[in-house]
């Protein structure tokens, strides 16, 4: 594999011992350049392999719709791992960097292998972990196509800045996987199925959309084979069924998006489809990872770009027509039936149309007391309701429409300033919205 994609966290030399992938967030057997990593230092140094994932039962504030999502992929994974004659272990933890490195040392591991996040909370892990461990540490991005800090040493301005950068380098990266080397293995300590079965969170009812590998290329292999034909054109209209679903498991790294990509690649679709689907899957989702690795406060007003956050700061005082509060807006109790559908979608199925999520977060903005509170509103409820919430594209989305993240300025107005604005209006002409509404609110509910 490219080693460009893997890096060394520590000085370490390798002395013997258990090769160890922690996994985090890729969550897969197949396609994964951290595992396969993983296995080639066991096979180069004839030991075993042993895998190891730390549940963290209220990851970012997650609810019990993304924990049970989460813990049926992982109930798949284990057998696969099983299959395959590798030991799979799940700690269920509230304390990442403690009882991992208790597990490392259980295990004698004599080197450890994790995969690339870009969010606080997964640097913060692998920095007390560096601390403290004495044997090798590597980290693999197997989550991006080029890896973060091979597409571009700083934060772009958006994705016309990163476009060329991707490109330039898809050659070398947009290629077939090698294959998993047979590995030994060990007996490692047993799942606690039970006690993962019996973790009981609040928020959303879950959800019964199918989770795991097996879903994930199921799901991909539907889209390639019934919408991807028409996906350029149909793809902004939120009544089309146009969208390839994939966006939980690639949150959750069921699938790998470098396979995604040969796989729309090609196929038998027309360019344009393919083109507009492999813009959003590498450049724009790349795009949010290089936001949130190089910016600090990706979740922050300080992260926007100086000139929203100037032109913001010279309308905090605008009068606003509709201010709701926290709840209202959870409760979908506006008066904008539009946005109300928005709100019954996600809590109802935990997903939001890509249209809608950009509508949805830019109205928060327009009846919220400042631009802080509706970052906090916004992100509480995408990370709250949505499957693939918590997620750099959700955090990156969000800046887009609250602070113009990766956007240009506009024309100026009253609240917005110069970031871009949307209205309703604009949403009839692109598509049916009577039609979306009464899909969420019933028959009797129009603008």
């Amino acid at each position: 594999m490219n080693e460009k994609r893997v890096r060394q966290l520590n000085t370490a030399d390798y002395k013997g011992g258990i090769i160890v992938y922690w996994m985090d967030r890729d969550e897969r057997y197949r396609h994964n350049h951290a595992l396969l990593y993983a296995g080639a230092q066991a096979k180069e140094h004839n030991a075993p392999l042993v895998v190891v994932f730390n549940l963290v039962v209220d990851f970012l504030s997650g609810g019990m719709r993304q924990f049970d999502f989460k813990r049926r992929g992982l109930r798949e994974l284990q057998d696969t791992f099983i299959k395959h004659g590798i030991a799979f272990t799940i700690l269920l933890t509230d304390d990442s960097p403690r009882d991992l490195l208790h597990f490392f040392q259980e295990v004698q591991a004599g080197m450890v292998v994790t995969d690339f996040s870009p969010l606080r909370i997964q640097r913060t892990w692998k920095r007390a972990v560096k601390k403290e461990l004495k044997i090798p540490f590597f980290e693999v991005d197997a989550h991006n196509i080029v890896p973060v800090w091979e597409v571009s040493e700083k934060k772009e301005f958006a994705a016309y800045t990163i476009r060329k950068k991707i490109h330039t380098q898809l050659p070398e990266f947009l290629v077939d996987y090698p294959r998993m080397p047979e590995v030994k293995t060990i007996r490692a300590p047993k799942t606690d199925w039970e006690a993962i079965q019996n973790v009981k969170l609040d928020g959303p009812d879950i959800v019964d959309t199918s989770s795991g590998e097996r879903a994930a290329h199921n799901t991909l292999r539907r889209f390639i084979a019934s919408r991807l034909d028409g996906y350029a054109e149909k793809r902004n209209d939120p009544n089309e069924e146009a969208l390839s679903g994939l966006s939980p498991y690639l949150h959750y790294g069921q699938i790998s998006p470098q396979y995604v990509a040969l796989s729309v690649r090609g196929a038998n679709a027309p360019l344009n489809d393919r083109e507009a689907f492999l813009e959003e899957l590498i450049v724009r989702r790349e795009l949010a990872d290089n936001f949130c690795y190089y910016e600090p406060k990706y979740d922050a007003f300080e992260g926007f770009h100086e000139w929203a956050r100037k032109s913001l700061d010279e309308h905090r005082k605008d009068k606003r027509e509709y201010v709701y509060t926290r709840a209202q807006f959870e409760k979908a109790k506006t008066h904008d039936n539009l946005w109300n559908a928005a709100q019954r979608e996600v809590v109802d199925t935990g997903k939001m149309h890509g249209y809608m999520r950009m509508y949805w977060a830019k109205k928060i903005l327009e009846w919220t007391e400042s631009p802080e509170d509706a970052l906090k509103i916004a992100i509480y409820l995408n990370d709250k309701y949505e499957l693939d919430g918590r997620d750099p594209n959700g955090y990156v989305g969000i800046a887009w429409s609250i602070g113009g993240v990766h956007d240009r300025a506009w024309n100026e107005r009253p609240i917005f300033g110069k970031v871009r604005y949307m209205n309703a209006n604009g949403a009839k002409r692109k598509f049916d919205t009577e039609g979306y509404i009464r899909r969420f609110l019933g028959e009797d509910k129009f603008i």
